[in-house]
């Protein structure tokens, strides 16, 4: 029907066109009207104007209605009136089309902006690169664990760690890898899982960075204590019995040399040796019982009880306690809180043994140096987690010890335990939190808790 109503527009203004030039040459060659020659020949000039323009409009309406597709701009319309109603139908049509790529274009940067929502509020971080490192995406996650604002290539998390940059490069899709990192005072363990896709024909490597440093030492611990439990189990059963039976051996040679003194002369010497040997297995068997015991208060750790209190008042507590060690010892301690109203919610008694060891460690590194400092601190660091450090200026500890002093009775200490740090660790992790240390040689030895 549009183009039946068309198709009759243009002939009818087509033979008015006609009758017009005919008119024109009729009075041109017969009549000596020029005034009307001249309406006439006007309005021929504006007869065709007119059929060119209304043929050309509907092809300027085609041009604008491809160029909104073309461009994605669903803002134009058309419903500019002057063609005739037989171009209702055709512009009501580009409108409808234009409407259905404008709802189109908004459910799609709808969806956009539900998937971006998501990737940014996932906990795990994800970025997505080019080959050459060009990033395409980083979210909240991500930027938090790298401890960075904006990141526009690869490359530039060289300072961050170089071992990192080398393996998000080379990392091909379903490939995974764990990466040591070091950042200042705090040890991560990044867990990198990669894939790709192809977006506009370019290829994307996507990958997704999760810090395992607490899941990997929980196992740790998980082990630790179930080889504790099973040792202390079979060394218990073995002892007792042993203990027990020599503390009765022991009192029948007593009551055999009193009989024996009765009735004749004993072999004295042959006795005592006896004698001494019973007493011997029975102090060795009780002090093994004891160290036993002591190793088996690992796996016997109170459940926190948490409560919100101020590090401040955790320090002054602490202070007090280790005050007169630091005197006698000629140590100079510093404590400081930044900021100052800082709050730990945590199980202060267990937090406070925590500190109370690893500051006797940092008093028993110190004890030869002359300029002695041992510095305790509160504040938050680059990801908005709360940390305390202790730090002393001491030897600090041999590279080879440092993947080895957290586990149960390992010491450097010469008569050590080995209990003191594998405990403090074990109380960081029913708090959700980590411990971990570094050392610059005989510079500064730093254990930092992280919670």
């Amino acid at each position: 029907m549009v183009y039946k109503s068309f198709r009759i527009n243009c002939i009818v203004r087509t033979l008015l066109l006609s009758v017009s030039i005919l008119l024109f040459f009729y009075l041109l060659f017969q009549t000596a009207l020029y005034t009307a020659i001249f309406i006439v020949g006007i309005t021929i000039i504006y007869q065709i104007y007119g059929l060119i323009h209304y043929v050309e409009r509907t092809n300027r309406d085609l041009a604008r209605f491809f160029q909104s597709i073309k461009y994605e701009d669903f803002s134009i319309t058309f419903k500019e009136k002057g063609l005739g109603s037989s171009f209702n139908a055709l512009k009501t049509a580009f409108t409808e089309v234009v409407n259905a790529f404008r709802k189109t274009r908004s459910e799609k940067e709808e969806h956009y902006r539900y998937l971006q929502t998501i990737v940014q509020h996932v906990g795990i971080g994800l970025m997505a690169f080019q080959p050459d490192g060009e990033v395409e995406l980083i979210n909240t996650a991500a930027k938090r664990l790298l401890k960075i604002s904006n990141l526009k290539n690869i490359k530039n998390l060289e300072s961050f760690s170089s071992p990192l940059v080398e393996t998000l490069l080379r990392l091909r899709p379903k490939e995974s890898s764990l990466v040591r990192v070091e950042d200042n005072n705090e040890i991560l363990h990044l867990a990198l899982y990669a894939t790709e896709f192809k977006l506009g024909g370019q290829k994307f490597s996507l990958v997704s960075i999760q810090d395992i440093h607490s899941e990997l030492e929980e196992r740790e611990m998980d082990a630790w204590q179930k080889l504790i439990r099973v040792l202390t189990h079979e060394i218990m059963n073995s002892i007792t019995p042993i203990a027990s039976l020599a503390s009765t051996i022991n009192e029948l040679v007593k009551e055999s040399y009193k009989d024996i003194s009765k009735e004749g002369e004993p072999d004295a010497e042959a006795l005592s040796d006896i004698h001494q040997a019973l007493q011997t297995i029975q102090k060795r068997s009780q002090g093994l019982l004891h160290f036993v015991d002591a190793y088996r208060n690992l796996t016997l750790i109170p459940k926190p009880n948490f409560q919100v209190f101020a590090v401040e008042e955790l320090f002054a507590r602490v202070e007090k306690l280790m005050q007169a060690d630091f005197v006698n010892s000629a140590i100079q301690f510093n404590a400081n809180i930044e900021p100052q109203n800082l709050e730990l919610t945590a199980d202060p008694e267990l937090i406070e043994q925590v500190l109370i060891n690893l500051l006797l460690n940092a008093l028993q590194a110190v004890k030869t140096k002359k300029d002695a400092k041992i510095n305790l601190d509160a504040l938050l660091d680059g990801r908005g987690k709360l940390i305390i450090q202790v730090s002393d200026n001491g030897p600090g500890i041999q590279k080879e010890n440092m993947e080895k002093i957290f586990i149960p009775f390992f010491s450097t200490k010469e008569g050590g335990s080995g209990i003191g740090l594998s405990l403090s660790r074990q109380i960081m992790r029913l708090h959700k939190g980590t411990i971990s240390i570094h050392t610059e040689p005989n510079v500064q030895t730093v254990f930092t808790l992280i919670f």
